[in-house]
């Protein structure tokens, strides 16, 4: 999104975060503003399996989140989905 619409953002995004960590099968839930390209935000998840991620991806918070898209000129999303086991905790 251009950056200076990060601000008004902000309680958006703030409203996205608790929600999504609020969800059966959220491990993690976070969102970071790129350190070089300040416009560049990046969303960090982790979720217990698909199924939670794909009841998480219709939620009533994730279609009011994309609404705010066009409003905050985001231009493009990129996702990419790893899938692993945890191996151990350090």
């Amino acid at each position: 999104m251009p950056p200076e619409n990060l601000e008004r953002a902000q309680p958006a995004m703030k409203q996205m975060v608790e929600a999504s960590r609020a969800e059966a099968g959220c491990l993690a839930y976070s969102y970071a503003q790129d350190i070089l390209d300040s416009g560049l935000i990046h969303v960090i998840e982790a979720w217990v399996d698909r199924p939670s991620l794909d009841r998480h991806f219709a939620s009533a918070h994730i279609a009011e989140w994309r609404s705010w898209g066009p409003r905050l000129g985001i231009a493009e999303r990129n996702l990419t989905l790893y899938e692993g086991k945890k191996l151990s905790t350090i």
